[in-house]
């Protein structure tokens, strides 16, 4: 009988503990390190809890009467977000793979570095307007002089990155004591602004301010989350299967998203201010809103640049995902430096996540549903270096939803699955004789 290869078995062990500390960036999930609903759920509710969604409701809340048009536009924007993110959550908890390695089969192996771009440069760019919203707030609530303000970005930008170096376990175990807490103390913010308004009656005898069309204000609600939504499949592939991954991401982004701009549109109407920091401020809970304010920064920042580590380990077909981490970390702080958050753009940014990014989680879905069966090929499998199906009904897609009236985020991603579908019928006897990768 021949010895076994002991050095071979070595260098398998190795390469596998390997992986698992760097959180699989280029392989699938295996089944032994897969996660139950109780720990995958706090952790993606602690990803959407973010301040940024705040400004949003803050946006959408004062142009609608309270009900039931403003709680209407919230539910269908979340909901729309929620089902989409939960989607494509389902395909990663059933194949153990992110949007990244999904967008092989449906963009190419070189045209799937498109989606990794684009992924990450808004990750990055969510980073660097949070690093420097954190100083923005301090020098507001805290006292903290501006001339301070490149050393407390300095600090948070790489100290907030610590849990997304160390991968999954720490995000996990951070998101599970965060979460519980900020939403305490958010509903007890929320509590004290209702008798301040006025009850009820006082919310409904508001008038709304400056109008914006109910689409738009879809638009805007699916907009600022709908990137995260597109990369939370980074931890949602690591559900036991495809339901506890759809539910739990379904959980966070239609509830978790939805509380917060709820909470955003809901601050806007009682104070005239959406961020729930400064709310609690005025309502003399100071000390307690920076709590909130640090939980919810860090529970957001560190899945952030977690997920641009993916898609830049993916583009650069790298296993180091700790050191884009850091680099990541350290290209948001150039951007910071550069003044990113005094952009005036803000809405525009989110109008253009809304149209652009949920066309490419329609050609993701309708390459597994639709042309695969549900059912992906190894990623060991050599794929065109185009898959022309993906890119066309992208192209296609961002058009139409850019163009199209009505509710840009639906019209995008309806119409990728449309497209790519019709596409892929058409030109799949011309793609087994391309040249493979």
């Amino acid at each position: 009988m021949a010895e076994p290869d002991l050095s071979a078995l070595r260098d398998s062990e190795a390469f596998a503990k390997r992986e698992r500390q760097q959180d699989y960036p280029l392989s699938p999930v295996p089944p032994e390190n897969r996660k139950p609903l109780w720990s995958l759920a706090p952790l993606l509710i602690g990803f959407t809890l973010y301040s940024g969604t705040l400004f949003a409701g803050g946006v959408v809340g004062p142009a609608f009467n309270f009900f039931p048009d403003l709680l209407l536009i919230i539910l269908v924007g979340n909901l729309i977000l929620g089902v989409y993110a939960a989607l494509l959550g389902y395909i990663a908890g059933e194949t153990g793979l992110n949007t990244v390695l999904m967008a092989r089969f449906s963009f190419g192996s070189i045209g799937s570095r498109w989606v990794d771009f684009i992924l990450g440069f808004t990750q990055i760019g969510w980073y660097a307007w949070g690093s420097a919203l954190i100083a923005d707030l301090l020098n507001q609530l805290a006292g903290v002089p501006e001339s301070f303000n490149w050393l407390i970005i300095l600090i948070v930008t790489y100290a907030f990155c610590g849990t997304a170096y160390v991968g999954y376990r720490a995000l996990d175990w951070l998101s599970r004591i965060a979460v519980p807490a900020m939403v305490v103390l958010m509903l007890w913010s929320l509590a004290i602004a209702t008798g301040d308004v006025g009850g009820w009656g006082g919310l409904q005898a508001l008038e709304p301010g400056e109008p914006l069309a109910w689409t738009a204000a879809i638009t805007v609600i699916v907009g600022t989350f709908v990137s995260g939504g597109t990369q939370a499949t980074n931890w949602s592939r690591f559900a036991k299967n495809g339901k506890i991954a759809a539910l739990a991401t379904l959980l966070a982004f239609f509830l978790g998203n939805g509380f917060l701009i709820f909470s955003g549109a809901y601050s806007a109407l009682a104070y005239g201010e959406p961020d729930i920091v400064k709310v609690m401020a005025q309502q003399g809970l100071l000390l307690w809103g920076l709590i909130l304010f640090l939980l919810n920064m860090w529970t957001t920042q560190d899945n952030t640049i977690y997920a641009f580590s993916v898609a830049g380990a993916h583009a650069f077909r790298t296993e180091q995902r700790h050191l884009l981490v850091l680099g990541g970390a350290t290209f948001a702080l150039a951007l910071s430096y550069g003044g990113i958050y005094e952009s005036a753009q803000f809405i525009n940014f989110l109008l253009l996540l809304g149209t652009f990014i949920p066309p490419i989680g329609g050609v993701i879905m309708a390459d597994y549903w639709l042309y695969r069966r549900g059912q992906f090929p190894s990623l060991d499998t050599t794929q065109p270096l185009f898959n022309w199906a993906g890119v066309i009904a992208y192209v296609g897609a961002s058009a139409i939803a850019y163009y199209a009236p009505g509710i840009t985020p639906i019209n995008g991603i309806a119409s990728a699955l449309i497209l790519y579908f019709l596409v892929s019928k058409v030109l799949a006897p011309r793609t087994s004789s391309e040249e493979l990768s």
